[in-house]
C-alpha cells in the first residue's frame, strides 16, 4: 500500500522513489513489524490470558516446566498479526509470490490456531486430530505447488538445485513439482512445530533462516546477480524480501516477550504458520535442498520424534530419554537455557553453511 503511495508521489518529489529499492523497503518491514509486535505484544499477553488461554505441561516431561502451567499460549497470533500488516505495506501488492505467501501463512496458521483453540479452551488434550490437521496442511501445500506450476515463467521456476554444484539440476514435470512441494511445506510446518517447546528455541532459528532465504531471494529476483552466482532466475522473487524481512522482525518482536522466563507461548498458530511459510518462500527461490541444511535444527527435531516413535514401536525401547530432542537433553542435565542457547549456535553454523552455497560451486 504505501509503495503504491510512494510512487503517485514519486511523480511529484523526486525523493519518494527511493521506496523503489527493495533493500530499503526490507529494513523497513523488519522495523516496522518488530514495532508491530513490541506495540501490541503486552495487549495480546493480557487478553489471551483474559480469556485464559493458558499452556498445559506434560507431567511426564521435565519437572522444571511444571511451573509454565497457565502461561498464555497462541502467541504466535501477534507474529501472524504483525507479518501480514507488514507485508501489506510495504510490498508490491501486484507480486504474486507475496499473496502465496500470505494465503499459505494465513492458512496453516488457521489450521494452529483451531488446534490450539481446541486444546486450552476447549480443553481437549488432543486438539485438531492429525488426520484433520494433516488434510488441511495437505490442501494448502498442494495448493501452493499448483499455483507455482500454473504461473511459472521459466522452467528454472520449477527445477530442483543442487547446492555445491554448478550445473546439476533436476527439472520436475507438474506431479514431481507439487509432490516436492508438498513435503517441504508440511515438512517444515511439522518440524518447526515441535522444534517450539523451549522458551526462544524456534523463535531466533527461524529468525536467522528466514534471513538467510531472503539473501537467496534477492540474488534469484535479480538477474545479474543470479547469472553471476549461477543460481536460477525467478521473476517477482525480489519481493520475497520484503515478507522474509517480516517474518525477522515479528519473530524478533515476539521473543521480546518469549525469552526466559516466557510471557508468553507462540502455539501451533505460529510454529505450523512460520514452518510452512519458509518452506514455501524456499520452494519459490529453489533452494529446498539448502532450507534442509539450514533449518537442520528443526530437522533434527523432527527425526528425533520420528526415531523414538518408530523405536518404541519395533523394539519397545525408546532411543531417547524424551522427543523431540530438546527435552532429551533437558533430562541429561541441561538448563533450559543451555538447551536453547547451543541450539541457537547450531543454527547460526548451519545457515552459514547454507550462505556459503551462494559462492562454492
Amino acid at each position: 500500500m504505501l509503495v503504491w503511495l510512494a510512487d503517485w508521489l514519486g511523480e511529484y518529489v523526486r525523493a519518494f522513489k527511493v521506496f523503489n529499492y527493495i533493500t530499503l523497503r526490507a529494513v523497513l518491514a523488519c522495523l516496522t513489524s518488530l514495532g508491530i509486535a513490541l506495540v501490541l505484544g503486552p495487549w495480546v499477553i493480557r487478553k489471551l490470558t483474559e480469556l485464559k488461554v493458558g499452556q498445559a505441561v506434560r507431567n511426564d516431561g521435565p519437572q522444571t516446566h511444571l511451573v509454565k502451567a497457565g502461561t498464555p499460549t497462541m502467541g504466535g497470533s501477534l507474529i501472524l498479526l504483525s507479518i501480514t500488516i507488514t507485508t501489506l505495506l510495504w510490498a508490491q501488492l501486484d507480486n504474486k509470490y507475496v499473496w502465496l505467501l500470505l494465503a499459505v501463512l494465513l492458512g496453516t496458521g488457521a489450521i494452529g490456531f483451531i488446534d490450539d483453540w481446541k486444546k486450552v479452551v476447549h480443553k481437549n488434550p488432543k486438539g485438531l486430530s492429525a488426520r484433520a490437521k494433516m488434510i488441511g496442511q495437505s490442501v494448502i501445500a498442494i495448493g501452493a505447488g499448483v499455483y507455482l506450476i500454473g504461473t511459472a515463467s521459466l522452467p528454472t521456476s520449477t527445477e530442483l538445485i543442487v547446492p555445491f554444484f554448478k550445473n546439476v539440476v533436476y527439472p520436475f514435470g507438474a506431479i514431481g513439482f507439487c509432490v516436492l512441494t508438498y513435503f517441504v511445506i508440511v515438512g517444515t510446518s511439522n518440524a518447526v512445530n515441535l522444534t517450539d517447546g523451549l522458551d526462544g528455541l524456534a523463535a531466533l532459528p527461524t529468525v536467522l533462516v528466514a534471513a538467510a532465504l531472503a539473501i537467496f531471494a534477492y540474488v534469484a529476483g535479480h538477474a545479474v546477480f543470479s547469472k553471476y552466482l549461477a543460481l536460477p532466475f525467478i521473476p517477482g522473487a525480489h519481493e520475497v524480501v520484503v515478507f522474509c524481512a517480516a517474518i525477522c522482525g515479528a519473530c524478533l518482536g515476539f521473543l521480546w516477550f518469549n525469552a526466559y522466563p516466557a510471557q508468553v507461548f507462540m502455539g501451533d498458530v505460529g510454529a505450523l504458520a512460520l514452518g510452512a511459510a519458509l518452506g514455501t518462500v524456499a520452494v519459490i527461490v529453489r533452494q529446498e535442498i539448502v532450507l534442509f541444511i539450514m533449518g537442520g535444527l528443526f530437522v533434527m527435531e523432527a527425526l528425533s520424534v520420528m526415531l523414538q516413535v518408530a523405536s518404541f514401536k519395533l523394539t519397545g525401547r525408546r532411543v531417547f530419554r524424551m522427543a523431540p530432542l530438546h527435552h532429551h537433553y533437558e533430562l541429561k542435565g541441561w538448563k533450559e537455557t543451555q538447551v536453547v542457547v547451543r541450539f541457537w549456535i547450531i543454527t547460526m553454523m548451519l545457515v552459514l553453511a547454507g550462505l556459503s552455497t551462494l559462492k562454492l560451486r
